[in-house]
């Protein structure tokens, strides 16, 4: 009768677990075989492009008791990354984007050959990131080199060292839930 209850009760405290609501996660891939002849012989090479989407679900009025809950609309995170492979070529991942705001103006964060560039809607390079030793980056800005990393939340955060304060200046990157 003991173990009956002791079971009965490890059950019902793990019930609660299950419950935990997932995020709504949408993937979408496209994939390009191109076959192309150097006159020596003939290649395949292969393009995926993937795009994924990340949306938190939240209950309108989670804390009334009727059965059907209405969902919250909620911002959605999408990521994007196109990779290549094929006859002779290792397979590289060519691009990887995000797109952040600050200060009210829309930013793109992707991939380069050495970390990622910072461009503006209209495609107007702003900066580079560049990655250390630490996992952390180091950001070019016009003549302005600063410290960077991302938080918990997806944002990028931005030191700069200011001369004429002796200080140290916060700038926030935050990422676009669309």
């Amino acid at each position: 009768m003991k173990k009956l209850l002791m079971i009965i009760t490890a059950l019902a405290m793990g019930l609660p677990l299950c419950a935990q609501v997932k995020p709504n996660v949408t993937k979408e891939s496209t994939t390009v075989t191109t076959k192309v002849n150097d006159g020596t012989r003939e290649r395949k090479v292969v393009k995926t492009a993937n795009k994924a989407t990340q949306q938190e679900i939240e209950l309108q009025n989670a804390e009334s008791k009727t059965l059907n809950k209405n969902i919250k609309p909620t911002p959605v995170q999408v990521t994007s990354s196109t990779t290549l492979s094929g006859d002779g070529i290792p397979t590289q991942e060519t691009d990887r984007s995000s797109y952040y705001t600050m200060d009210g103006q829309r930013y793109q964060f992707s991939t380069d050959r050495a970390g990622y560039r910072v461009s503006t809607d209209n495609n107007q390079n702003y900066g580079v990131l560049r990655k250390t030793s630490n996992n952390n980056y180091i950001y070019r800005s016009g003549t302005t080199t600063s410290y960077g990393y991302f938080d918990g939340n997806g944002n990028f955060i931005v030191e700069t060292y200011d001369d004429k304060t002796d200080g140290v200046s916060v700038q926030t990157f935050t990422r676009v839930r669309e």
